[in-house]
């Protein structure tokens, strides 16, 4: 018997295995996470790795250093794991990087000032696929590939969009108190979405409380006239009762933060549950469904940088001349002032 003073977690995980092992469990063990890792030689590829890594688009999760080495975790938008047999030989690779777009991830190599051995990628307009490799100082190798973006020369047609990266900017979040059971869930759903995109704990956001869901758009708007903040995130929660009150409400603040978003030019990003159930609420705030308030926080990051990079969209590239494309628009955003 495992000894009274451990904690019951640990208890209860014993008492499974114990139980996984009986003869009468007909219970498989299955997989349930997987970690992909590679190991990196040299401290100064290492150093490298992450900073390719980290101007590709990765996000960054936590980082440790202990006596056998550093680790730092990266989160891909879309993860899966692919097992391969290659039937011709291919050079050797420490690391494979099967990439969105592959062209521009070429450009960011350059910048790095890496090497680049060998590249099969062809003309845009006759070859979809890209493929690079690139040797790290150390003698670390690695395999780019990926499907083009675009194939075709002229990039003026690809569409602007903000991204993920909250470093340096700074949010309000106008939570309502009603129904705090799960506002404050959505809450928490919300700062973990923008500290995990590079937003600073505590003094990157603001948190702004209301009664109830009807007070978020007054205040949403006195926010967004102060021009403090980049994008304004408004969270509360909603529930159908038995009088047309619901209804009379859920259509006042919508209304209200569209109009508020419109008239102060701040983006606002809707995080207010309208939900006909309890269950539904509390799917919608961390459970089945997700966290919305987490999904909210995403939306003002991506909206407040694609408010910064339209200014730069629409200006003339000279007097006379057309519109900058999204790709030299978002270049233009990012270059230092």
């Amino acid at each position: 018997m495992p000894h009274p003073l451990i904690d019951w977690p640990f208890r209860q995980l014993f008492l499974t295995r114990e139980a996984l092992r009986s003869p009468s469990c007909s219970i498989k063990f299955m997989i349930k996470w997987v970690f992909l890792n590679s190991a990196v030689k040299d401290r100064k590829d290492f150093g490298l790795l992450l900073k390719l890594l980290e101007d590709l688009g990765l996000r960054k999760g936590n980082v440790l250093e202990n006596d056998n080495g550093c680790f730092q975790e990266f989160f891909p938008s879309i993860q899966k794991l692919e097992i391969l047999y290659r039937k011709k030989p291919w050079d050797d690779a420490d690391l494979t990087l099967t990439i969105s777009d592959p062209d521009s991830a070429v450009e960011i190599v350059k910048k790095l000032g890496l090497k680049i051995l060998k590249e099969h990628s062809g003309p845009a307009d006759t070859h979809s696929v890209c493929n690079f490799r690139v040797q790290l100082p150390g003698g670390m190798k690695l395999l780019f590939i990926g499907f083009r973006a675009v194939e075709s020369s002229d990039t003026d047609h690809i569409a602007l969009e903000g991204d993920l990266i909250g470093k340096g900017k700074r949010f309000a979040i106008v939570v309502s108190r009603f129904n705090s059971f799960i506002t404050e869930r959505l809450l928490s759903g919300a700062i973990d979405g923008l500290v995990r995109c590079g937003v600073k704990r505590g003094s990157g956001y603001d948190i702004v409380r209301v009664p109830g869901a009807f007070e978020i758009p007054s205040a949403a708007r006195s926010l967004a006239k102060t021009k403090k903040y980049d994008a304004i995130i408004c969270i509360g929660c909603l529930l159908r009762g038995d009088t047309a009150h619901y209804d009379v409400i859920v259509n006042e603040v919508t209304r209200g933060i569209g109009q508020s978003a419109q008239e102060t030019g701040v983006p606002h990003a809707f995080g207010v549950l309208t939900c006909d159930t309890l269950e539904q609420a509390v799917d919608r705030a961390g459970l089945k469904m997700g966290n919305k308030g987490f999904e909210a926080a995403l939306a003002a990051i991506e909206m407040a940088n694609l408010n910064e990079a339209i200014p730069a969209f629409h200006r003339p590239a000279k007097p006379g001349g057309k519109a900058v494309s999204a790709k030299t628009a978002t270049k233009l955003r990012k270059r230092p002032k």
